[in-house]
This record gives structure tokens, C-alpha cells and sequence, in this order.
């Protein structure tokens, strides 16, 4: 249904020739803008049933009673079903703190939500299929973990901002159970309010996408960020961290690169760099997190990006 929507739009309307960089460049764009617009909805919806049974308040009881390196590994899981974008970093940040959260376990789960979203784990396995979009569960959760045990290890809780531990978020009363109708209208708001929230982004991560797919030529995506470049990792993580997407949203450029050539493993650091290591979240984390930490927060997070694009491209 959707390619006959695509196929009439560029071939039927616009009269253009299949196989033309801008036939192929539109028909991308409008194919992947359709389906993966109605793959967010239906997803959002899921999971956000799914959501109405483990609030925030829940969440952080959970993970404050837990042993620092199962709490670590509890985070980082945790973050894949509840996904939090940077607009909400500060205050999850603040709330669990509060809570008793460790320092290290807090870092686990804000490196895992934004990094490991249901959402893009669902269209990896659509269009890639289940290994790649297992592979991209186990690098995200890997980092998420590594990312807070270390900076747990190093007691750094002096490097966050002292009103963040003068704050009293208090003991959440304890809610009325939902009925099935309230949680269906919460998810239906919660699509609404998300669609709202990241069209923009996942058409603009489309046209790019689309562009990559029908104009860019293959040797020079190869040449510089393939398979034979040394340093295809390092360039493709500095040129996603002062970009600003969620995972949804890079899905067509993942897409568009690997049709061109590049390494899976560079592919992943790629996406994993823009959704986890943007300078924007930096810039939002700065007002709870003095630069000390923000500094060494992005080096640990570099450094491990890195290895696993490496390592994936090593063994793939």
C-alpha cells in the first residue's frame, strides 16, 4: 500500500523516471515518511500501555534499593522502556538523585533512555532485521552500563550542582488505579503529544536520508567513512555530537549509509553519538552538572562509542 502511494506520487504525478537521483531521492522520502510515521504511532501506543503500569515513582523505588552493579544493569534495562528525551534529562535527574538513586545507576539509565529507544528498536528489526537490532540493544545497553559504572566508581557526586541535593521532589502519594479506559486515552494522548513532539526531526532525518539515498555517491561515502577508513569511527562520532535527533529520527539516515557502504559498527557509533552525546543534552545536563563532570561524562562516552564501532566493524 505504501510503495503504490510512493510509486504513484513520483512516477504517476510527478512523471518522473525511475532510477533518476531525484525519483529515487522523493520515492525514499515519501515511502519511509508514510511507514515510519505510522510504525511511531502504533509503536507509541504499545509501549505506552505498557508505560501506565511503571511510572517514574516506581522506576526510581526500584532502582535506589538496588546493589550498584545490578542497579546499573536494572538502569540501563529500564531505560529501554522508558524513554526520556533531553527536554526531560534535568528533571529525571533531579528526581532520582533525590531519591537516593546512585550517582553511577542515575548515568546508567539517562546514557540508556535516549540511547536505547523501543522505537527505533522496532524499525531496526523491520528494515535491518533481528540481528542488527539486537546488536544495537546489546552496544546501547553495554554503553549505558559501562558509562555508570565508572563514573560511579570515580564518586563524583561533588561534581553535581549543590541545589540539586537541596531539593525536596517529596514522597509521591500513592495514585488510583487506572481502569483499561484511562490508560487507552493516556496512550492515545501520549501518541498526540510524541508525534507532535518528533515529526519534524524524524522528516527532516527522512529528506536527509533521501538525499543520501539518491544523490550521494557511493565511492565517496566509502572513501571516507567505509569499511577501509581507519578513522571512519572517530570522524563519524564528532560529526553526530553537535547534531540533535532521537533514534527514531536517524533510523533513515542509518538506512541511507549502510545502502552506500558504511560499517555497521560505524553506523552504530554514528547513531548512538547523535542520540546519546548531542550537544544540546550537554547544554541541558550543564544546569545540574558542573563541567568536571560533563567533561569527563562525554570523554567516558566517547571513548566507549568508539570501541564498539570498532569492535562491530572488527567482527562483522
Amino acid at each position: 500500500m505504501l510503495t503504490w502511494v510512493a510509486d504513484t506520487v513520483v512516477y504517476r504525478l510527478l512523471g518522473l523516471l525511475p532510477g533518476t537521483h531525484l525519483a529515487d531521492a522523493l520515492h525514499f522520502f515519501i515511502y519511509d515518511t508514510l511507514k515510519i510515521l505510522f510504525m511511531l504511532a502504533v509503536i507509541i501506543f504499545i509501549v505506552s500501555l505498557i508505560r501506565s503500569f511503571f511510572p517514574p515513582e516506581k522506576t526510581r523505588v526500584l532502582l535506589s534499593r538496588r546493589h550498584q552493579y545490578v542497579g546499573n544493569i536494572l538502569a540501563a534495562l529500564l531505560g529501554i522502556v522508558t524513554p526520556f528525551c533531553s527536554c526531560s534529562a534535568v528533571p529525571v535527574f533531579i528526581g532520582f538523585v533525590e531519591s537516593g538513586v546512585p550517582l553511577g545507576v542515575t548515568f546508567s539509565f539517562l546514557i540508556s533512555s535516549p540511547m536505547v529507544n523501543e522505537v527505533a528498536i522496532v524499525l531496526l528489526w523491520g528494515m535491518f532485521g533481528w540481528k542488527i537490532a539486537l546488536l544495537y540493544i546489546a552496544t546501547g545497553v553495554t554503553v549505558a552500563i559501562i558509562g555508570g559504572l565508572v563514573i560511579g566508581r570515580l564518586h563524583l557526586e561533588g561534581e553535581v550542582e549543590d541545589f540539586v541535593y537541596q531539593l525536596k521532589v517529596g514522597e509521591s502519594a500513592a495514585t488510583a488505579e487506572l481502569t483499561w479506559h484511562d490508560r487507552v486515552d493516556y496512550a492515545w494522548n501520549y501518541v498526540r503529544d510524541i508525534l507532535r513532539r518528533v515529526w519534524l526531526f524524524v522528516v527532516i532525518g527522512i529528506a536527509i536520508g533521501g538525499f543520501i539515498h539518491g544523490y550521494a555517491p557511493q565511492d565517496f561515502l566509502v572513501r571516507y567513512a567505509g569499511p577501509g577508513n581507519l578513522f571512519a569511527v572517530p570522524v563519524v562520532v564528532a560529526i553526530g555530537v553537535p547534531l540533535y535527533s532521537n533514534a527514531a529520527g536517524t533510523i533513515p539516515i542509518v538506512q541511507a549509509l549502510m545502502e552506500k557502504g558504511m560499517a555497521v559498527g560505524t553506523v552504530l557509533a554514528f547513531m548512538m553519538a547523535v542520540t546519546a552525546l548531542s550537544l544540546p543534552e550537554m547544554i541541558i545536563l550543564r544546569r545540574v552538572l558542573k563541567p568536571k563532570l560533563i567533561g569527563i561524562f562525554v570523554g567516558i562516552m566517547t571513548v566507549t562509542i568508539i570501541f564498539i564501532g570498532y569492535l562491530f566493524n572488527a567482527v562483522l
